[in-house]
């Protein structure tokens, strides 16, 4: 067997970074760092300044600045470190130096119009780009799919509403359908082309949608049709379909003026009443603008905004990597983040609640404000976070721990599984519009959530209903792929999904499903990098031959540990070599202060087109993994039970609750 750490490296690293975390926690309790992704948040947040006469209030000069120190050597941006360059993201970003006043004569531009040639320029570039390029006369309207307004109008019974459209695609979306309807092109300071864009030059642009010679052109020649009646005045219901969508957008805006907690529904938004002719004066814009001011991130030198912000889902997983690292339930600073978990609970309904029409409020969102849009993945964490600490008013939690179960339960899906945001919302021949070019219009049920659902189960010792887990297994069984792992939706991306899957299986799972654990361990170990550590790139997403392949990074070792770990737990077979070094090698790169960094993107927006890095992931997941580490070790020990002998998990099971699900 491999040789261990010693006992004083690891309680020195745990100690190091749970010291670390804990002088991190904001007086009100919660923890919260910035959420990366790329460029094209700050770009288009230029944009929409520069649209609506805002910018001159704002630090434009930092944005420049930022824009500037990401560029790579050769000319252009990046979709996530390292990926060599993406099209539309570098065609953004150029557009909003222009609008900053950089001159296409500007050494960064020159480098950056070359790349942009070289892959194929503007005609290239995704629907958004081309959107946001149209906006301002540097694309053609002919070219962006047309939206039927009408289409708000349709009745729930109907085959097709709004609502089957993923929470963020519908945020996104409701107001763009006043935007393409109006079709504007904005006047800004400056005024801007990027003909020098174009290969060829402007007059090579292609303004007609993109064709896959298969089924899907019909939709081709549907809009085509649409644009026609657009010319003729012929739409149907096409005033009472803008009317109906303004009031979804006005309805839909938070208190503190978010949309849907994300910049896109947000940005959207605010171009929608643009559009209308509200004044920048009006209050629903005013609140708009100030949240998103509130996703900016600024330093001395810099201004960039983020996709979204995090704090529930950075509290509730802090949270449990303290506890499972040994900090005491009643530890004041957990019962400050549990009490203020406590109080982010959503008690009201939101768009959920048009398919699921048996549920009751009780979830919690991601950010600190999303009434509408509460999601399941957050819920299950959050239950097992405020689970394994011990409040003052232990009443009020085991109540909005119950709730929360039982909205969970109604999210269940018809395959078994659960999806982030919404129940049954699995219409795929959405993301065949020429308008669904990212291919995330809808939000199926996933191995990754159906897994957190069951290991809060499993983790809290809840009295489970047996039809509806024995759902949630088959489906598990069902997505686990040939060589032996799960596909990861919101995280990168097979070693994501793998360490959820075998952490939930192996508190609730048969012992004849021991082997389905058995190889998902197998594989997760044949993946481990010669560092002792695990990576998986991005690409991994439209690449399986990459499948567990990448540099090493500490949040997705953290993550390999778990599962093996948990396999071990269950099995009483643990893979201890690969362990043992995947410990070390957390250890080792580790940093003085307790952190860790990492410079990859391990977080996923949308598969092969939108990533995140979580900068708090590379420093609660190590923790977790050591933590849970130490605490096997130490039970094994005091157990004198040898190594290759099973532990059974009931033996170091954590105490129990009486919720049900």
């Amino acid at each position: 067997m491999q040789e261990r750490v010693t006992p004083a490296q690891l309680a020195a690293a745990i100690a190091a970074s749970q010291n670390h975390l804990l002088s991190t926690q904001d007086a009100s309790g919660y923890w919260w760092a910035v959420l990366e992704s790329n460029v094209t948040m700050t770009a288009e947040v230029v944009l929409l300044h520069k649209i609506w006469g805002t910018d001159g209030g704002r630090p434009m000069a930092k944005a420049e600045h930022y824009l500037r120190s990401q560029q790579r050597e050769h000319g252009g941006w990046e979709l996530f470190y390292g990926d060599g360059g993406d099209l539309s993201t570098s065609v953004e970003t150029y557009m909003a130096l222009k609008l900053l006043g950089v001159p296409a004569a500007d050494p960064a531009l020159l480098k950056a119009k070359d790349f942009i040639l070289s892959k194929g320029g503007v005609n290239k570039t995704r629907i958004f780009t081309k959107l946001h390029l149209a906006l301002i006369g540097a694309f053609s309207w002919r070219g962006i799919p047309s939206l039927p307004p009408a289409v708000m109008l349709l009745p729930d019974w109907f085959p097709f509403t709004i609502y089957e459209l993923s929470s963020w695609a519908r945020g996104s979306t409701v107001p763009l359908l006043i935007v393409i309807d109006r079709k504007p092109v904005f006047d800004t300071t400056p005024r801007i082309s990027v003909d020098e864009l174009y290969v060829g030059g402007r007059q090579q642009a292609n303004d007609q949608l993109p064709r896959n010679g298969d089924w899907t052109d019909l939709f081709v020649e549907l809009d085509g049709l649409f644009k026609l009646g657009e010319a003729f005045n012929l739409v149907p219901l096409r005033l009472e379909g803008i009317k109906a969508a303004e009031r979804w957008v006005l309805e839909r805006q938070e208190a503190t003026g978010d949309w849907a907690g994300i910049i896109p529904a947000m940005l959207n938004s605010l171009l929608a009443l643009r559009c209308l002719g509200y004044d920048a004066a009006d209050p629903y814009v005013r609140r708009g603008m100030a949240a998103v001011d509130r996703f900016a991130v600024e330093t001395e030198d810099s201004y960039w905004v983020q996709p979204c912000v995090s704090p529930v889902w950075d509290t509730a997983l802090v949270m449990r990597s303290l506890i499972d690292s040994g900090l005491p339930a009643d530890n004041p600073d957990l019962v400050k983040a549990g009490e203020w978990l406590l109080s982010k609970q959503i008690l009201s309904y939101g768009d959920w609640a048009v398919k699921n029409k048996t549920g009751t409020p009780g979830a919690w969102a991601f950010e600190f404000e999303n009434q509408f849009y509460p999601d399941v993945d957050d819920s299950a964490v959050v239950v097992m976070a405020l689970q394994a600490v011990q409040l003052p008013d232990e009443d009020l939690k085991k109540a909005a721990i119950v709730r929360c179960v039982n909205w969970i339960t109604t999210m269940q899906c018809k395959p078994g599984g659960w999806a982030a945001f919404d129940i049954d919302n699995d219409q795929d021949w959405l993301n065949q519009l020429p308008y669904g070019d990212l291919k995330a219009m809808i939000d199926p049920n996933t191995a990754d959530v159906t897994a957190r659902v069951l290991e809060m189960i499993g983790r809290c010792g809840m009295t489970t209903g047996e039809a509806s887990v024995e759902r949630a297994l088959a489906y598990l069984r069902r997505e686990q792929e040939p060589e032996g792992c799960w596909f990861g939706r919101w995280g990168v991306n097979y070693i994501y999904g793998t360490s959820g899957v075998l952490a939930a299986l192996a508190l609730v799972a048969p012992k004849s499903d021991y082997p389905i654990l058995q190889r998902g361990a197998n594989w997760l170990v044949s993946q481990q990098n010669p560092d002792g550590g695990w990576g998986e790139t991005c690409r991994s997403y439209s690449d399986r031959k990459l499948m567990g392949q990448g540099p090493s990074t500490a949040s997705q070792t953290a993550w390999a540990i778990i599962g093996l770990l948990a396999t071990g737990e269950a099995t009483g077979e643990f893979a201890w070599t690969a362990i043992e070094q995947g410990i070390k090698y957390l250890i080792s790169t580790q940093q003085a202060d307790g952190k860790w960094d990492e410079d990859h993107f391990t977080g996923t927006g949308f598969p092969g087109h939108f990533y995140l890095k979580y900068h708090l992931y590379q420093q609660h997941f190590p923790l977790t993994a050591l933590g849970r580490y130490g605490a096997i070790v130490q039970q094994q020990q005091s157990l004198k039970i040898p190594l290759n002998l099973q532990v059974k998990a009931q033996e170091l099971a954590k105490p129990r609750s009486d919720v049900s699900i």
